[in-house]
């Protein structure tokens, strides 16, 4: 368009940031290395950014990298969603066009939301995982796309950016795991002021020790005068030096055009405002090239030339000779792609923008409108809508605004960038009193909501309603996280509703207003749910009816599961097939299968889940089939089908990986931690909690694994990462809404970390104040295992003086708990048995004949651990109560107890069944080792290995009757072996006995508690 032009005021040198270089540097060698990199470069407007971003990204080519470019778009006060990743990814697109289909394969529907070239976006129904599904989905894509080779995605002037690429950008800076990428994010220092929107998002974003954030700070006299002599090819007098350093304060922008100033002779005349000092170089444009910058300065960041052309009315010859004088003084500068002009610094664009008079400003935005109503084409086609909505609406035309602000929202709700179709809805609510009668009247719901059900009245005919805005607004705020903007739009409709009854939008707005709560703490949401069904009570079928019961009937299942819960979730389905409201029968058909499992009737209630399951994923709905690879597998935890559970989770994983369904993802690895737990895979099942962990937004899926890990640390014998997990799942959970499958597992680990610190009073609180919650149906799975940690307490506490004090009474309340408890699976038959032994162990009355039928039942099981425990228990039973003869069982059961302790590294089993082996006289070695024993001194003494035993513990001081009780024999018969020990060691008495023994070194100290066995 325009041929070269001088461009003096561009210092060729670059000038300092060695520091900032390097680091860059650095980060870009470690992404070439496979380790993702994450920085934030921030510095005041002129400071130099954009210059050091170019640099690096020059010596990035240089190493082969590839860099992908993309900058916040501003619009007046408006950016448009997801524009620099939209550029960045056109951009990566454009160079690695086979490496980005591979990586986009399969997906291309749902990225199509950030770049239309991909095809026709999806259209699914929206739902709050919907921007987690792109957001994932992207970061997947960035990491495919950089598996071969470098790749360096750079964002600038992030503080123009929108809620949703802020929010993109900090889940790709959380998740990003793997691949050559290096992600450089540019925002203005000092435009955050302390209620700017990217302020809370830099804090986050300090946290995470994957980020690194550089600072730019202003130059140094010495580097000004480097700069200057680099602008004027010259050694600079030191006086300018000295007066440009001083006005310009290092601000490497100012001090070019101080330079250029200077140089030009028009310095002495300038006021001291550096604002006023920009507007000085465009006033000594022509009046064309003035007019031509006021226009470009209110029609956004970047503009095109066709549409500066529509706007400016020049004739060609004369707006490109306007044109020439703005670029040739460096006020513009054409685009890369040399289709448009933007200001070659944003401080001069804002310069003039703030010069503009208001109803100048005003009548350029309704020129700007007009030209692209006139010919779409001006702009690209992802741009038009929204260009058109902020035109019309800083002209101030409210007629003309209304309907391009709402065409606007569904662009963005398309998008899943629902912050600004947030703020677009409360833009037109904004509107909505002051646009015309007869423009309201023309508008249809069925145009501009998407996720408000009819309530009652045709969408395509029925004009659109102040509260269907609202409606839209509540939504968009609650899958955007702007939750706190959407319970105010809530309780603002439900007032409006008192004063225009409508019982259907009514409970609709109820119902969100349930979720919000929720998802804020402040509350469990079921008052709200409870005056939905009132509202509904009597009403004919309709979608908000079934949607009412399906929400009812998934509250209860999660909280109170019972007849109630069925009978709602029944009622659901049937009134979601008789309006034909698919994904609600979908949703609430899954809560029903799971209600049955809980009932008892568990292979019809399984078989419907798993149908639901197949139904959705045949049918695209991704929700309720992310949610079927959580609640199916679940269910068949519940009755200890854990190795049934695997390869739904497995398939699930990859499913919602796929899908870009992160929370559910999160609760899929916290379901297979709990099944590798089960099946004896520790190691598998902590990488799998941390998964969940890395994986998960929301507060209760990270708590659950939190809590997983606490149990495995529990088991490991590490009290003290098992208390951290415990307050860490705590914080999680919060304690505004309880839920039974939250709070009995917290319980349990409570019960264990107090047991396992020897404080049994304070496990018999925890236990007590779970139990007067109550174990409600359908909750075995969690209340058994809390019954059995606090009888195993009872039980280890022994005769322990401090457990003495209301023992009786609390062995009394175990019981009657474990009597009212269901046990309608095999599992959990095996566990009533199990508690019943350990509560007979805790009164001193448990038998061999007590744990040989729960050693049978986990023998019938797939659950490794839980088997070795009861075989522990048998083994002292055996030893205890039983004769001569069920010593060599009692070997046998420890022996396999003991390898299975040493194989998960269960310290606490592996010690006891080591302590009692050693008690017993029992070697739980293979005898091939036993060969190695004959250089042992005390075989060369002829001492028998009871004998050794005898004379262990004659060395450590005990008497006879103390040595009997310890290897499980006679007083006498001790006394027989102390009298042969002192015979072949020649010795008179036990004193004598214990220095010889020490002076050959026979028991060291550190190898008298080893485990025998391997």
């Amino acid at each position: 368009m325009l041929g070269p032009v001088e461009n003096r005021s561009v210092s060729p040198v670059f000038v300092g940031r060695a520091d900032e270089l390097d680091t860059l540097n650095d980060a870009l060698a470690r992404a070439a290395a496979g380790e993702p990199q994450a920085l934030l470069l921030g510095g005041e407007a002129g400071v130099g950014k954009t210059r050091l971003v170019e640099e690096f990204a020059a010596v990035a080519c240089r190493r082969s990298a590839v860099v992908a470019v993309g900058g916040c778009v501003e619009i007046g006060a408006d950016g448009l969603p997801f524009a620099p990743f939209s550029s960045a990814l056109r951009a990566l697109r454009d160079t690695l066009p086979g490496e980005f289909a591979a990586a986009a394969a399969g997906q291309e529907e749902e990225l199509a939301r950030l770049l239309p070239e991909l095809g026709e976006a999806a259209s699914s129904r929206h739902d709050e995982q919907g921007t987690a599904r792109l957001f994932e989905l992207t970061a997947r894509l960035l990491e495919r796309a950089a598996a071969e080779r470098t790749v360096v995605l750079v964002l600038e002037d992030l503080h123009w950016a929108d809620a949703s690429t802020r929010h993109l950008l900090a889940y790709l800076f959380r998740t990003l795991r793997t691949g050559r990428l290096l992600v450089l994010a540019t925002y203005r220092a000092d435009d955050i002021h302390r209620r700017h929107p990217l302020r809370p998002l830099l804090a986050e974003l300090d946290r995470l020790r994957t980020v690194r954030r550089l600072e730019l700070a202003r130059f140094t006299r010495e580097e000004v005068a480097r700069q200057i002599a680099g602008i004027l090819a010259a050694e600079p007098d030191p006086a300018q030096v000295d007066a440009i350093f001083e006005r310009s304060d290092g601000n490497a922008f100012f001090v070019e055009e101080l330079a250029v100033a200077d140089c030009e002779g028009c310095c002495a005349g300038l006021s001291d405002s550096l604002r006023d000092l920009l507007l000085v170089r465009v006033e000594k444009l022509p009046e064309s090239a003035q007019r031509v910058a006021r226009i470009v300065a209110e029609g956004g960041s970047t503009v095109e030339y066709r549409l500066i052309a529509a706007v400016a009315r020049f004739s060609e010859d004369d707006l490109i000779e306007a044109l020439r004088a703005a670029v040739g003084a460096n006020i513009l500068t054409a685009t890369p792609d040399g289709d448009g002009y933007r200001f070659r610094h944003a401080l001069v664009r804002e310069a003039v923008a703030d010069d503009l008079l208001p109803g100048e400003r005003s009548r350029l935005n309704r020129r700007y409108a007009e030209a692209l109503e006139a010919d779409p084409s001006l702009v690209p086609a992802g741009a038009r809508v929204m260009r058109l909505a902020s035109y019309w609406y800083h002209a101030h035309d409210p007629a003309k605004a209304l309907p391009a602000v709402l065409e606007a929202s569904v662009v963005a709700r398309r998008r899943h960038a629902y912050t600004e179709q947030l703020r677009l809805l409360e833009r037109a609510m904004e509107l909505w009193d002051t646009a015309p009668e007869e423009v309201r009247a023309a508008l249809r719901p069925v145009d501009y909501t998407g996720m408000y059900p009819p309530c009652g009245r045709d969408p395509a005919t029925t004009p659109l309603r102040y509260l269907d805005l609202m409606a839209e607004a509540a939504v968009a705020g609650r899958f955007g996280g702007e939750r706190e903007r959407a319970l105010k739009i809530v309780r603002r409709a439900l007032q409006l509703l008192q004063d225009d009854p409508d019982p259907l939008r009514a409970a609709w707005f109820w119902v969100q207003r349930s979720r919000l709560v929720q998802a804020l703490a402040r509350g469990d949401g079921w008052p709200e749910l409870a005056t939905a069904q009132e509202l509904v009570r009597g009403l004919p079928p309709s979608e908000v009816h079934a949607e009412v019961l399906t929400e009812s009937a998934g509250w209860s299942m999660l909280h109170r599961p019972g007849p109630e819960a069925l009978a709602d979730a029944e009622q659901a389905v049937e009134y979601a097939r008789m309006v034909n409201a698919r994904e609600i029968e979908l949703n609430a058909r899954l809560t029903l299968g799971g209600l049955m499992v809980d009932a008892g009737d568990i292979e019809a209630g399984l078989a419907e889940m798993s149908r639901v399951k197949e139904e959705a994923i045949a049918e695209g709905v991704t929700q309720v089939a992310g949610r079927a690879h959580v609640n199916l597998p679940g269910s068949l935890q519940s009755v200890g089908r854990d190795r049934d559970a695997e390869p739904i989770l497995r398939e699930g994983i990859d499913f919602t990986r796929r899908y870009g369904l992160p929370d559910s993802q999160a609760w899929v690895w916290g379901n297979l931690s709990d099944a590798l737990y089960s099946l004896g895979r520790w190691e598998e099942a902590a990488e799998a909690a941390g998964q969940a962990i890395r994986i998960g937004r929301s507060a209760k899926p990270r708590g659950a694994a939190a809590l997983r890990l606490a149990h495995l640390a529990l088991a490991h014998g590490d009290g003290a990462e098992a208390a951290r997990q415990l307050a860490t799942a705590r914080a999680h959970y919060g304690t505004r809404d309880p839920m039974p499958q939250n709070g009995l597992p917290l319980a349990r680990i409570a019960v264990g970390v107090a047991a396992c610190e020897g404080r049994l009073l304070d496990a018999r609180a925890e236990f007590l104040t779970a139990l007067e919650a109550g174990f409600p149906p359908g909750t075995q799975r969690y209340a058994w295992p809390l019954l059995l940690a606090m009888a195993t307490a009872e039980a280890d506490a022994g005769t322990l003086p401090a457990a003495e004090a209301g023992r009786a009474g609390m062995l009394g309340r175990l019981s009657e708990a474990a009597r009212g408890l269901i046990a309608d699976a095999p599992l959990w038959r095996a566990y009533d048995q199990w508690t019943r032994a350990e509560l007979r162990r805790a009164e001193g009355r448990d038998t061999d004949g007590t744990w040989s039928p729960v050693v049978t039942a986990f023998e019938s099981l797939d659950r490794p651990y839980d088997l070795a425990r009861v075989r522990h228990r048998l083994a002292q039973a055996l030893l205890t109560h039983g004769g001569e003869e069920h010593r060599e069982r009692a070997v046998e059961l420890l022996r396999l107890s003991g390898a299975v302790a040493g194989h998960l590294g269960a310290r606490p089993l592996a010690e006891a069944v080591a302590r009692l082996a050693q008690r017993a006289r029992l070697s739980l070695g293979h005898p091939p080792h036993r060969a190695l024993a004959s250089a042992d001194p005390a075989a060369s003494l002829g001492l028998t290995s009871r004998e050794r035993d005898v004379l262990r513990l004659v060395s450590a001081g005990r008497t006879n009757r103390q040595i009997a009780e310890e290897l499980f024999i006679s007083p006498k018969t001790a006394s027989v072996h102390v009298s042969n020990i002192l015979a072949k060691l020649g010795v008179s008495g036990r004193g004598e006995a214990a220095a010889v023994a020490h002076r050959l070194g026979l028991f060291p100290p550190e190898t008298e508690d080893r485990l025998v066995a391997g």
